[in-house]
Parts: structure tokens; C-alpha cells; sequence
């Protein structure tokens, strides 16, 4: 299980999305903005195979999908569509390895955990794989394995680096809630049990041996203690759908040396307010749970709310170099 005590995470870094297609010019900002925290960058503009689950699928081990009216399928072999999602992510990986020369830190990849891809890929009969125990299983054994070798990948193009691993799971409050929405549109597909949500997430996290493993999600609710039990090192999410009601849990979070990856700049073009403002919720919070201002740098990384695809280039720029900014003022005035 990763564990953050020999761990530096960086004060600020973006989720994983950007806009535009051009890897050089991505991989130029992400490494640009964030000089001690880079992220991979993915750009799901350039179409199927480079959005979030057609990338995932293309790291799968011998499990392959392609592109339906409905979304992506599994299939029998790697057709055009894995190919494409194959180009791309080494294309991303040489742009960022030109990028990152000779640097040492942490540095983030992403790819989307197992409850999101079996809510999102279809099985032969053009249900969702989560309609089926069994190909969740396989499907999650698929993922560790792929992204065992995908992390390998990146380690030896960046030797410097502390690979930091973030999981992208949108849907798991939809998987935990029965809210996920069969082929038809008509029914939903039952509520997973927890402890297997937690067992499979614990599987796939534990394939990172070298370092921490974060799992990000901008839907309200983030389970943070199942995150936590799952072995979660860090939990990326959107400051702005917090509650009261999710006090407790952050604060035992913190406590138990959790890293919160604080979503506080908008992920699509907004006026951006001072640095100090975007944090001022992050210093509320700290105060309505009695936890120690010097903590806050320790256990704060700054990012976008969400992924910046959806965003202009030039906005995308800004947020970024904004979250920066905001980390300074958190750590250089906790009060």
C-alpha cells in the first residue's frame, strides 16, 4: 500500500485534460506551469481514443475495445480505435519526456480506475461490463496489469521522477448508488457492494509499489474513508461541491496523513479572483475543523476543479499559473 511519509507531493498541478491536440504545446504548459508537480498531459480534443476511457482501454492487457454509436465496446482484437488511442499515448510520451529532461520530483499520470471503465465500457451484448461480476474482475485484473507496464514506461523516460498515479473515478458514487444507467436509458444497473468497490480499488492501487496512488472525482460525495481503506494516498476532488457534511471525514482524512488535491480553480474560462481568494475556502474549512494552519501546505495540493479540455487554450494556461500562485499564498499566509 502507498504511503506518503517518504513522499513530497508538489504544492500544485492540474488534473489531466487540456484543450487543444497539439502533444509538444501540452506537454510545454504542463511541465511549464508546474516545475516541481508536472502531469501527463492527455487531450481528448484529437477524438476517440485520445478521451479518457479510449486512452485507458488502450493501456488494457489483452482486453481490447473499439468505438460503437453507443460508446466504446470490447472486442476481439485491436482494431483502428486501440491503435489510435496506442499513437497518441506515445506521441504524449515523447513530447513529455522531451519536456522533463533530467528532472527529479514528483510527477503525475493518470488513467481512469476500474469502477469508471466498467460503467463506461460495453461488453459484447452492449451492456455495461458492470452489469457482470465476473468481467469487472477481469477487467480490473486487465487494468493493474496494463498499468503496471504503463508506469514502467514512464519511470524509464523520466528516471528522476516520483511517479505520482491518479485514478479517475467519476462514476463510483453512480457504481456505489445504483445510479449508472444501462444501454437502454430505462433502468439502472444495481448498487455494488462496497467492500468489493473498495477490494477492486485496492487491487489496482496496489500495483503502484513505488509510490503514492491518488483517485480523483468532480461529483459531490467522494467517499473519503473508503478511499482512504482502499489505500488511496491522496484524493483529488472539487473544493466548490463540499458541504459541512463532509467535515468528519476530511478531517480524520488529514489527520491520518491523506493529501487533499484541492479543486479550486474553475475548470472552464471564468473570471479568476485573487490568488488569496481561490484559497480562502481551504483556510475556512481548516478553521471550522481546528486543524493547524502550518499543516495546510503539507497536506494541500493546489489544482483546477477538473480536467481543462473543455476550457480555451489561453484560460488553460491562466488557471494553471493561477493554481500556483494560490498554493503560495496557502503556504506563505496559513492564517
Amino acid at each position: 500500500m502507498s504511503n506518503n511519509s517518504q513522499f513530497s507531493f508538489g504544492p500544485a498541478t492540474g488534473v489531466g485534460s487540456l484543450p487543444g491536440t497539439d502533444a509538444r504545446e501540452a506537454a510545454k504548459t504542463a511541465t511549464g506551469a508546474f516545475e516541481d508537480f508536472p502531469f501527463l498531459p492527455e487531450l481528448p480534443a484529437r477524438g476517440p481514443g485520445a478521451d479518457m476511457i479510449g486512452r485507458t482501454a488502450g493501456l488494457l492487457v489483452e482486453v481490447y475495445a473499439r468505438v460503437e454509436p453507443s460508446g466504446w465496446r470490447i472486442g476481439d482484437r485491436p482494431g483502428r480505435d486501440t491503435k489510435r488511442a496506442w499513437a497518441w499515448l506515445g506521441e504524449d510520451l515523447d513530447a513529455f519526456e522531451e519536456f522533463t529532461q533530467g528532472y527529479e520530483g514528483p510527477l503525475k499520470v493518470q488513467a481512469v480506475g476500474p469502477w469508471t471503465l466498467a460503467a463506461s465500457l460495453e461488453l459484447r451484448n452492449g451492456e455495461a461490463v458492470l452489469s457482470d461480476p465476473g468481467a469487472c474482475r477481469d477487467l480490473a485484473g486487465s487494468l493493474a496489469e496494463g498499468l503496471r507496464i504503463h508506469l514502467d514506461e514512464v519511470q524509464r523516460r523520466v528516471p528522476g521522477a516520483q511517479i505520482v498515479l491518479q485514478l479517475d473515478e467519476p462514476s463510483l458514487i453512480g457504481v456505489l448508488r445504483g445510479h449508472v444507467r444501462s444501454a437502454s436509458g430505462y433502468r439502472t444497473y444495481r448498487a455494488v457492494d462496497r467492500q468489493l468497490v473498495e477490494s477492486t480499488l485496492r487491487e489496482v492501487v496496489g500495483v503502484h509499489m513505488n509510490g503514492p496512488v491518488v483517485v480523483h472525482s468532480c461529483a459531490p460525495d467522494v467517499p473519503f474513508a473508503l478511499l482512504r481503506r482502499a489505500g488511496a494516498a491522496g484524493v483529488s476532488f472539487d473544493f466548490s461541491l463540499l458541504t459541512e457534511r463532509d467535515d468528519d471525514v476530511i478531517g480524520e482524512a488529514v489527520e491520518a496523513g491523506t493529501r487533499l488535491f484541492a479543486g479550486v480553480v474553475p475548470g472552464t474560462d471564468s473570471a479568476l479572483s485573487d490568488p488569496a481568494g481561490s484559497v480562502m475556502g481551504v483556510r475556512t474549512l481548516w478553521r471550522r475543523l481546528g486543524l493547524r494552519p502550518g499543516l495546510l501546505a503539507e497536506a494541500v495540493t493546489i489544482t483546477p476543479a477538473c480536467g481543462l479540455a473543455g476550457a480555451s487554450p489561453e484560460y488553460a494556461r491562466r488557471a494553471l499559473a493561477h493554481c500556483v500562485r494560490a498554493a503560495r499564498s496557502l503556504a506563505d499566509n496559513p492564517e
